[in-house]
């Protein structure tokens, strides 16, 4: 593999206040990383500069040229239909390109259709079409599930793991989500007073079972660097 992110000391300040303060991160071509953090601690903000939507006060960042963010809202243009919402960042002529990117994410068939008539989940699902369509080397992705209903949450996560070991960029995913984290990454990071304070290969083979004992010892471990504390079940401290 090779380095499609490399962060070394970066600073971000509003004010008089330090969000990220000496942040070292590096990503993989391919690779999964999870981010937690407490609200306010600096993830949308770091997921915004690596995206180009903010800019840094110090520090060096070196990202790839073809990155893409998926966000909390489908952020749709509902003038387009769903097709020309998945292609709207294309060139001209790019239709079947889209479409194909629609299969990938089950929605060949509305292709047609206006925004205004999906569901939640199949809005998100046209948003992460309209991400990876552009076959980006960094896919962002900034709390992309959370306001889903519980079962399309399970199964968007699903979708996500299995594009993006298809077509394999390197993401960083944002979320509050500790087992959301544990499910999908590679590597999960926890920030912490501007800095990552952990930062963990995750070892349980997939698919993952939140009842096999690994999957729960490292959301266990995840939940006390967050500052929650939660009893070992096994008794051992």
């Amino acid at each position: 593999m090779s380095t499609a992110v490399h962060v070394a000391g970066l600073r971000r300040a509003f004010g008089q206040r330090a969000v990220l303060d000496g942040l070292d991160l590096t990503i993989e071509r391919g690779e999964f990383v999870a981010l937690l953090g407490a609200s306010g601690s600096g993830k949308t903000t770091l997921l915004r500069i690596l995206g180009a939507l903010d800019r840094a006060d110090g520090g060096d960042v070196l990202v790839p040229e073809s990155r893409t963010v998926v966000f909390q809202e489908p952020r749709l243009v509902p003038s387009k239909r769903v097709l020309a919402n998945v292609t709207v960042a294309l060139p001209r002529g790019r239709a079947e390109q889209g479409r194909t990117a629609l299969a990938e994410v089950g929605l060949e068939r509305h292709a047609d259709a206006w925004p205004a008539t999906l569901s939640g989940g199949e809005a998100q699902r046209v948003a992460l079409a309209r991400a990876l369509v552009r076959e980006p080397e960094l896919l962002l992705l900034d709390e992309p599930f959370a306001a889903l209903d519980a079962l399309t949450r399970l199964r968007m996560q699903d979708l996500v793991g299995e594009l993006c070991r298809v077509h394999r960029p390197a993401v960083l995913l944002v979320t509050h989500d500790v087992e959301e984290a544990v499910r999908l990454a590679d590597r999960v990071c926890v920030l912490r007073e501007g800095r990552l304070v952990t930062d963990e290969t995750v070892a349980a083979e997939r698919p993952r079972d939140p009842g096999d004992p690994a999957f729960a010892a490292l959301r266990r471990r995840l939940l006390n660097d967050l500052g929650v504390h939660t009893p070992d079940p096994t008794g051992v401290s």
